[in-house]
């Protein structure tokens, strides 16, 4: 059995890279990363199974929770950048009110907007008010 698990080790490796391949999850190389370890433990010692196997999954864990989110975070591809990620942080005058849990609009850069409170109260028309994000095609704003 001991003998097999050079191979079982570079199937891993190659199972795991076409896995990862096809998702760009950036989860799967780590397991290909550490049946590599695991590989190199098999060519030294191939006789200590238990010893490989937790090489393997000391090492796949490890750089899943280390390297992979810096590694996700360098990689980021689906952001996409608009101009709109400017009104974060301005202030804005209410053009039609806004209750709690419903519709209304501001206006801002002179254009106007569908937006929501995230605040406690009510904004009545003419108050002014803070944009704090951008959710799809409105603002989520605060009274001032």
């Amino acid at each position: 059995m001991a003998e097999y698990m050079l191979f079982v080790w570079f199937a891993i490796i190659i199972i795991a890279a076409f896995i990862e391949s096809q998702t760009m999850d950036l989860t799967s190389l780590w397991f290909s990363v550490g049946s590599l370890f695991a590989l190199i433990i098999a060519i030294i010692d191939n006789d200590n199974i238990l010893l490989q196997t937790i090489v393997f999954l000391v090492v796949s864990f490890i750089l899943i929770a280390t390297v992979r989110p810096i590694a996700k975070n360098y990689f980021k591809t689906n952001i996409i950048s608009t101009n709109s990620d400017r009104l974060i942080g301005k202030i804005a005058v209410c053009t039609k009110e806004i209750s709690i849990g419903e519709r209304g609009e501001v206006k801002i850069d002179g254009k106007y907007w569908m937006a929501v409170t995230s605040g406690e109260e009510d904004i009545n028309t003419g108050d002014k008010v803070e944009v704090l994000a951008i959710e799809g095609v409105k603002l989520i704003v605060v009274k001032l």
